[in-house]
């Protein structure tokens, strides 16, 4: 497995699990993720606005957890990382084939297509 997959793997779990304990640290599993695990948190209210943009059919509260935090994993990344955004959509749609429900990387790719790819 690439090691860049593997980071924002371990990443997503952690974001994920924040997601239970009201967008605090203390369920992180893996403490090197912890300063960027706090930075995508500070930008959740401009994050999930885009995520609403793109999807506004589907309010946020009715979309899974896992799906939001995978949303919002690489829609931060777009905005801090020089990564290809078409490499983001696809790493978005696997995240969501290996932890999302069977509707997940068609909405993903629905989503993030609209957002990131002109």
């Amino acid at each position: 497995m690439d090691r860049r997959h593997q980071e924002r793997r371990d990443l997503l779990q952690d974001l994920f699990a924040c997601t239970f304990s009201d967008f605090t640290l203390d369920r992180i599993e893996h403490p090197e993720n912890a300063s960027k695990v706090l930075s995508i948190l500070k930008k959740l209210p401009e994050l999930d606005a885009l995520i609403q943009s793109a999807a506004p059919e589907r309010p946020l509260a009715q979309i899974a957890k896992i799906d939001l935090a995978i949303m919002r994993l690489i829609m931060f990344e777009s905005k801090h990382e020089s990564t290809p955004k078409k490499v983001l959509v696809d790493e978005a749609i696997e995240l969501a084939k290996a932890y999302g429900g069977d509707s997940s990387p068609k909405f993903m790719n629905g989503v993030l297509a609209k957002l990131l790819l002109p």
